[in-house]
């Protein structure tokens, strides 16, 4: 049934693309019919034995009319039906009409579309002939759209970018084609299309000019890149310019500290204190426009190390207590007990960031004092750094311009207290790097408060930091001190162990005081005076267990033998917590330590070109006694001749042997010579920026010699530090990676330089 349908379809189909071929073969069949039908009918009538009856004759013949008529009713009834199905028909046709009219109108529309497009359109079959290109295409190529049709023609490609392919199998690059008004950048997206359905698939390619917007990412591009060079050329002018100036510099501070070593009259030691004063400021300002600089170029790189928080804050607050001292007024801290001991961060640029907001308190306040106060801040594992002065404050509208580069609260200021105007914002750069935020608040005349809050998370070391806070709950303890910062925090730390605290400002009123309870301590601040504090102190005797006074460094060699033995303990200011401790659970049986004995001062490394002076509160042992080991043998290879004489003064006075060689050549040279002949340095002092041969390589033949063999014959690896004025981290990572041991950093600090060379000589010393 299936096959039969399928013939007459075909059959159908044939008949109507061919109507002539119907016409012909109805038009045969129908006179075949009627005239074999005919002559048949009238040759039997006519025959001489066909039997002829009339009647039978009518009787057929009106049969044949019937049947004519059925036809003819028939063909009426059908010629009805086709009627009714033309109209039918015509009305679809109508209908098809019009479709195919919107059609023709959609077609042009989309063809005047495709024409007007700025795009070049072009469409190819399988075997890369173009079937399809609107004008644009026309205009870029320079040939007619009938030229193009059918052919392979190609655009001139003058650079081809990257190809990229999308999920949807859409291919996209761009090129540079050669056009009639110049190159031009294209953007290509090629993909296949389907137009008609037993029709294979064709390659449309869609560009869009896009040479403006490349030239202006080249444009982009070169810009970055020049500005990135421009912020290298600036990074090595400073590297370069910080080593000019640091290397005078370190002659002026040098050897104006040698000059004041000497025997001098009272006028020339002014003037060297002055010329001193003078290069240490200088050395200030330099460190932070490089600080600056290393932000502006984007080179400040965060640690993620655990550190200390109280011992931070406290060696922070012991750094600038000296400086506070000296202008009378007090700087304390308190770190809240609620904080982790031990947190992860940057150790060092935040003790940059406190060093500056606390030394600017310092700097603008003139009575009262700086309080350096942590607390936890308001969100999970943030920490609040409080920086509270009493100074002159800041006025409203100047509070958001104290932040900008080179600024400050006005001219006046500028001129009565100096500066450059970038430590606050360098702070508050570091601070938005570390993922926190700086704000402040503050009167006119009434000081200020600067508010920095970063998140810090507790550092599981899983080793025990710290101290273990007393518990003093049910005891009294009298605080005999002026009102002022210090005795508040102090105050606050005893409530927060459990004691009952009296702030009391005379010390008349404290002994009055003294026989209304039983006192587990009495502080006593110095500063009320000597004779005060030494009646009090005899009165407290019999009604406190703990006599503690507290003293400055400077005050600590002012107290009397009489005035010691009246105590049983004293307390350096600023007082850390740890110390406080100690003191207050120390048993009473324990004779008190010599306050007549000098205080222990340890230096510490805080940032490259500073210490700090710690006073311990422990015991003091006994006086350092003469050196145990014989001076080293130092190879110092400085191009420089001031520094070089600095050099050989500073490490004769520490009892070294010094040999000074000017260039790379030189020191390589002697260090073969006294390694050859069995007298090996003990050190090599390199300066990094050295004629013919620097530092870097100085160094690298050095270790490569040692490596050939030949430092067996001395059996032990030469000690390398080197003696650089860059401060930049590619410049340390340069001398690690040369071989060196470290770096001394000019100007060169005395204190460091012998704590170097001391910690080598005891290193010989058991070696041997």
């Amino acid at each position: 049934m299936g096959r039969f349908f399928r013939i007459k379809l075909r059959l159908r189909r044939f008949l109507r693309r061919h109507s002539w071929v119907a016409t012909i073969v109805r038009s045969f069949t129908i006179f075949s019919v009627a005239f074999g039908g005919a002559f048949g009918f009238i040759s039997g009538a006519l025959s001489q034995h066909s039997g002829y009856d009339p009647n039978i004759f009518a009787i057929g013949v009106s049969f044949l009319f019937a049947l004519a008529c059925l036809w003819i009713v028939t063909l009426g009834i059908r010629l009805r039906l086709m009627r009714r199905r033309l109209r039918t028909i015509v009305m679809h046709n109508e209908a098809m009409a019009d479709r195919n009219w919107e059609l023709q109108e959609a077609e042009q529309r989309a063809s005047t579309l495709f024409e007007a497009q700025d795009d070049l359109i072009v469409l190819r079959d399988l075997d890369g002939l173009i079937t399809y290109a609107n004008d644009a295409y026309c205009e870029l190529a320079q040939i007619s759209r009938g030229e193009l049709i059918g052919s392979t023609a190609t655009l001139k490609v003058l650079e081809q970018g990257d190809t990229a392919l999308e999920s949807n199998g859409t291919r996209v690059y761009d090129q540079k084609i050669e056009g009639p008004l110049g190159p031009r950048w294209i953007a290509w997206r090629e993909g296949l299309v389907r137009n008609d359905a037993g029709a294979p698939a064709e390659m449309q390619s869609v560009g869009r000019d896009v040479t403006d917007r490349t030239e202006s990412e080249r444009a982009l591009a070169e810009a970055r890149d020049q500005a990135d060079a421009a912020n290298r050329a600036k990074s090595r002018f400073l590297a370069m310019a910080s080593h000019e100036i640091r290397t005078p510099l370190n002659g002026i501070i040098g050897m104006s500290g040698l000059l004041m070593d000497t025997q001098l009259t009272p006028e020339q030691t002014t003037y060297v204190k002055a010329v001193k004063t003078s290069g240490d400021a200088l050395l200030a300002l330099i460190e932070e426009l490089l600080d600056y600089s290393k932000i502006e170029a984007g080179k400040i790189d965060l640690e993620h190390r655990a550190f200390a928080l109280s011992g931070l804050i406290e060696d922070t607050t012991e750094l600038l207590a000296p400086r506070a001292q000296a202008k009378g007024i007090e700087i304390a801290a308190y770190v809240d007990e609620r904080l982790p001991m031990q947190v992860t961060g940057d150790a060092a640029r935040l003790r940059q960031v406190l060093l500056n907001l606390a030394g600017n308190a310092i700097k603008f306040t003139a009575t009262g004092g700086v309080a350096l106060i942590v607390e936890p801040g308001i969100w999970p594992n943030e920490i609040s750094f409080l920086v509270r002065d009493t100074g002159i404050g800041i006025a409203p509208e100047a509070q958001q311009r104290i932040f900008r580069e080179f600024e400050q609260a006005d001219d006046r200021i500028a001129r009565s207290y100096g500066g450059t105007g970038l430590g606050l914002s360098i702070s508050d750069r570091i601070v938005k790097r570390m993922g926190g935020r700086i704000s402040l608040a503050s009167t006119p005349g009434a000081g200020s408060t600067f508010e920095v809050s970063i998140p810090l998370a507790a550092a599981d070391t899983g080793e025990a930091h710290g101290f273990t806070a007393p518990d003093l709950a049910g005891q009294s303890i009298m605080l005999v001190a002026p009102h002022s910062i210090e005795a508040s925090l102090i105050s606050r730390r005893l409530q927060r162990w459990g004691a009952q605290t009296c702030i009391v400002s005379d010390a008349n009123v404290a002994e009055a005081l003294l026989p209304e309870r039983s006192w587990h301590t009495v502080l006593i601040d110095h500063t009320l005076g000597t004779q005060a504090m030494e009646a009090f102190a005899n009165a407290a005797r019999i009604h406190a267990t703990h006599r503690i006074v507290m003293v400055t460094p400077a005050t600590r060699q002012d107290l009397s033998a009489s005035e010691a033995a009246a105590f049983t303990g004293y307390l350096v200011k600023p007082l850390r917590a740890s110390s406080l401790a100690a003191r207050l659970t120390a048993s009473p049986e324990i004779v008190a330590p010599s306050l007549a004995m000098p205080s222990l001062v340890t230096p510490s490394l805080v940032t490259p070109g500073l210490a700090i002076e710690t006073v311990a509160e422990s015991a003091p042992t006994a006086p350092a006694a003469a050196p145990l080991h014989k001076g080293l043998s130092i190879l110092v290879a400085e191009d420089n001749e001031i520094n070089a004489l600095l050099m050989r003064s500073l490490l004769a006075r520490l009892g070294h042997t010094v040999d000074i060689t000017t260039n790379g050549e030189q020191a390589m040279e002697s260090w073969l010579s006294a390694t050859s002949t069995g007298t090996p340095y003990d050190l090599v002092l390199m300066d990094i920026q050295m004629p013919r041969l620097n530092g870097i390589e100085t160094t690298k033949q050095i270790r490569a010699q040692e490596s050939g063999g030949l430092a067996g014959q001395s059996g032990r690896r030469t000690p390398i530090l080197a003696l650089t004025a860059n401060t930049l981290v590619e410049d340390r990572y340069a001398c690690f990676e040369a071989g060196m041991d470290g770096f001394l950093i000019k100007p060169l600090d005395r204190e460091k330089l012998e704590e170097a060379l001391a910690g080598l000589a005891a290193a010989r010393h058991v070696a041997a």
